[in-house]
């Protein structure tokens, strides 16, 4: 099978443990696009946090964002989102204060989220501990619903935090059987990623695959989360990091070396170094 399209998660994937980039990581990329591959990052962070990794990696593609609710290219021109509308925004925060959890509203231009108290340092590192953007506006306030019901917003995406794996089940269930219009996305025992129904990395990745001219078969997918499984399952070529959970290691068509061990890199090389490039197979007839 021939791919033209490499589709890339950003933490636990791309990124170390230290939240750095591998100097071989770079270099891949940049190989792999030499041969005519489309490369692109799917993620459930902003735009703007993924467009520093794009930035990185000198890449100018589409990037999908925010789970799959947020598609735009490089120049921060969107071709694709949906969001989550202002009055259900405001319910499901008001649902969700009555759970001891970290509340994240967030837009691509910024995030408001709630004060909430801390005894987690699992909590306190994932949320506080950002590597988005200088730029990007990050606003915590004391009382989250009271804020929205002055200042309205309809997010791409709200991340819930949660210091109870018991409160993390039963929120999600509330939140399922309550609202048809968001569905939930489980990130680990302690977070969820809520987006509006339809929305998945898998949906974005087929808007963009649809949008470029690329079958779902002719696209790699590597990454490391239980939110990349759909993909994994779905594409030509689904890769598992070797930092990943079992149920996605099991799904995935190659299980490649954890994020410390250069996983993305390893697998770039053994798998692409095969494949003519892009251009030279449009001239052999190949392809079209």
């Amino acid at each position: 099978m021939i791919y033209r399209l490499l589709a890339l998660n950003i933490d636990g994937t791309l990124l170390q443990t230290n939240g750095k980039l591998n100097k071989s990581t770079k270099e891949v990329v940049e190989y792999v696009q030499k041969k005519g591959i489309y490369v692109t990052l799917v993620t459930s962070r902003n735009f703007p946090s993924a467009k520093k990794v794009a930035k990185a990696l000198k890449l100018n593609s589409i990037l999908i964002t925010h789970q799959g609710g947020y598609i735009a290219n490089f120049f921060d021109q969107p071709i694709h989102m949906k969001r989550i509308s202002e009055d259900t925004t405001a319910d499901i925060v008001r649902l969700l204060e009555g759970f001891d959890c970290q509340i994240r509203l967030v837009h691509e231009n910024f995030s408001l989220a709630n004060k909430a108290s801390q005894t987690s340092s699992m909590m306190a590192k994932t949320v506080f501990t950002s590597t988005d953007p200088v730029f990007y506006s990050q606003q915590f306030v004391d009382s989250l619903s009271d804020t929205i019901l002055e200042d309205p917003v309809s997010p791409p995406k709200i991340e819930v935090y949660f210091e109870d794996k018991e409160e993390n089940h039963d929120a999600n269930k509330a939140i399922i059987q309550m609202f048809s219009e968001v569905n939930t996305i489980r990130i680990n025992e302690y977070r969820i990623d809520i987006v509006p129904t339809g929305v998945s990395k898998l949906s974005g990745l087929l808007y963009l695959g649809e949008h470029l001219g690329i079958s779902i078969d002719e696209m790699v997918v590597i990454g490391d989360g239980i939110d990349d499984l759909e993909m994994i399952e779905a594409v030509g070529l689904g890769v598992a990091m070797g930092n990943a959970p079992v149920e996605l290691k099991q799904a995935a068509d190659w299980v490649t070396r954890s994020q410390d061990q250069h996983g993305v890199a390893y697998m770039i090389k053994e798998h692409f170094r095969k494949q003519h490039p892009i251009e030279f197979l449009r001239k052999m007839n190949i392809i079209k």
